[in-house]
């Protein structure tokens, strides 16, 4: 295998989707707020991608910068330190002699730096020169973020290790993709905004969780004492569907607030085939079989995403 194609392994493109969940949401939503303030009659003016598609251009790329860097740190953190020696699913690059320490570490590097420059982009082109206490709040998160991603696996102190993880992914792929990129066009916040950004943040954690689920054993072996580890399995599940159902009643409660048309109910579509992915974690028993079951939630969260947004601007 070429380094090129161990990088491309490392960064795991199929965690992207899930990744761009929130920056679509918060994009679609503050297209929907500028529709109900200016009137029905500029909503063909007013789509996110036209009003201004560098903002939600640069969110993507910073986003997707954020996650490749969690994904090399990751792979480096849980590679040095044995955990990924044993793993079920896909090989890591790290663990396997794929790529050296040392090169998955000047990647994390290069992947920070780049994605810092984008950020910064991203923030000069919302806030522009006007708006100084904006721009250094959003450079902060950036930071914070990058640090963030780092330190799930890294380090001595490395909190993925200590069962905070979840709260991690709820915060950053949920409430600040979310919430972020909605303030990032229209400068103010919106109360009903935290109900789907709540939605996304819990199904973004529900795949983490089903991650935990699958390395549940080879985890407590390593003394990687994730959420699943200190819960158990059985109570895993319980903890699943709860992040599930949970996902939908908030969708559902800020559609009820903020109900204009039929339409806005499109994201209950993507709800089916995670009920189907609900029966079958209820009735496994294997939890390498879960595997499988890993890019089915994380692409319905970007179907979700997709339907959401679309319902919520036609």
């Amino acid at each position: 295998m070429s380094k090129l194609k161990s990088f491309i392994k490392a960064a795991r493109l199929r965690t992207l989707p899930l990744s761009v969940s929130g920056i679509i949401v918060g994009a679609f939503l503050a297209d929907f707020n500028t529709v109900i303030g200016s009137g029905l009659n500029d909503v063909h003016a007013n789509y996110p991608f036209q009003k201004n598609y560098w903002i939600f251009l640069l969110a993507i790329l910073t986003t997707i910068g954020f996650q490749v860097l969690s994904n090399f740190a990751n792979d480096y953190g849980d590679g040095i330190k044995g955990t990924d020696k044993n793993r079920e699913g896909e090989a890591r690059m790290v663990a396997s002699g794929a790529v050296s320490p040392k090169q998955m570490k000047n990647a994390m590097v290069v992947t920070s730096v780049l994605t810092l420059i984008v950020a910064i982009a991203l923030i000069y082109v919302s806030f522009g020169k006007e708006n100084f206490m904006f721009s250094l709040l959003f450079f902060g998160l950036g930071i914070t973020s990058i640090v963030a991603a780092i330190k799930y696996t890294v380090g001595k102190s490395a909190y993925g290790y200590s069962g905070f993880g979840d709260l991690f992914v709820f915060m950053f792929f949920g409430l600040l993709a979310v919430i972020g990129t909605y303030f990032l066009y229209t400068k103010e916040l919106n109360f009903t905004v935290f109900l789907p950004a709540f939605s996304i943040g819990l199904l973004s954690t529900a795949v983490l969780n089903l991650n935990n689920m699958r390395d549940r054993v080879n985890d407590a072996k390593s003394g990687k004492n994730t959420l699943v580890v200190k819960i158990g399995a059985e109570f895993a599940k319980y903890y699943h569907y709860y992040l599930i159902g949970s996902s939908f009643l908030f969708a559902m409660l800020y559609t009820g607030i903020r109900f204009k048309s039929p339409t806005q109910f499109l994201f209950v579509i993507a709800y089916i085939p995670l009920l189907i992915h609900v029966l079958f974690v209820a009735r496994n028993t294997k939890e390498a079989y879960l595997d499988g079951e890993l890019k089915k939630v994380a692409l319905s969260t970007f179907l979700f995403a997709i339907l959401f947004g679309i319902g919520n601007v036609l």
